[in-house]
């Protein structure tokens, strides 16, 4: 891989890959630079088989604070097809988070504003440091909401809440966000980061088939009905009843030992 620029891609137990948003001076924006770096670590990571779980976390004080607001206003005269040309381009950067198979936690340990929030709901799960400011406040700066804002809040927290916080553009942290459903752990900040990257040790010591065909069931709010549930589940059941993981882990609970999962 070439050397990333205002991103840090590091493994810090087995199985669990941390990418760090890396550009603390602009409050972790999403530049050029870590734009195109976040587009390399991922096809690094969705080509890599050993990966179990992944941590998306910022340098120093803030999470992401979004598009480059200079960046944005740059072409001032420009066509409305250049600009929908060149936001397609970066919405689908850096949602291609989503194309990772294996659970994905967004670890705010600070402020998660517009595009960087969204990043963050792209994500499966969502822990936030006590304190984290979080919110999508497009409409206070004149703009409609991007990076999938309007499909995925609703999604996360349900359809009266997103309209709240996407029409009023307010700021919620702590446990407030945890209440409406923004996410789903409130950390104490001074262990904030050990804490997040020990449930995703837990995660990748779970058996990756399982998991992974468990976060393609939930995608995108899961099954259409309880039938489409059933047919899905009766499939991917049986899928994993065939595993030698499957008896792995039931060797485990009867000696009542952790399980070792191979992925096989």
């Amino acid at each position: 891989m070439t050397e990333l620029t205002h991103l840090r891609l590091e493994r810090p137990s087995e199985g669990v890959a941390l990418l760090v948003l890396d550009n603390p001076d602009m409050r972790n924006a999403m530049s050029d630079e870590m734009t195109t770096s976040w587009v390399e670590a991922i096809d690094e990571l969705v080509a890599d088989a050993s990966v179990r779980a992944v941590v998306v976390t910022g340098e120093g004080a803030a999470f992401c604070s979004g598009g480059n607001t200079s960046w944005i206003a740059s072409e001032p005269d420009a066509s409305v097809d250049h600009l929908r040309t060149r936001m397609l381009a970066f919405y689908r950067a850096w949602l291609s988070i989503r194309r990772l198979e294996v659970p994905t936690i967004a670890a705010i340990n600070g402020a998660a504003i517009g595009a960087g929030l969204c990043m963050a709901l792209a994500c499966d799960l969502r822990f936030a440091a006590s304190g984290a400011k979080m919110g999508l406040p497009f409409v206070k700066l004149g703009m409609h909401p991007g990076m999938a804002g309007t499909y995925l809040l609703p999604h996360v927290v349900g359809e009266a809440v997103a309209k709240d916080l996407l029409l009023t553009g307010r700021i919620v942290e702590g446990q407030e966000a945890q209440a409406l459903g923004l996410v789903s752990r409130v950390m104490e900040r001074e262990t904030f980061l050990d804490d997040a990257l020990e449930v995703a040790a837990g995660i990748a010591a779970t058996a990756p088939i399982a998991s992974r065909l468990t976060k393609l069931a939930l995608a995108d709010g899961g099954h259409q009905d309880v039938e489409a549930c059933l047919q899905w589940e009766a499939m991917a059941q049986p899928i994993t009843l065939a595993t030698a993981d499957l008896q792995e882990g039931i060797r485990a609970a009867q000696e009542k030992r952790p399980a070792v999962f191979t992925g096989n």
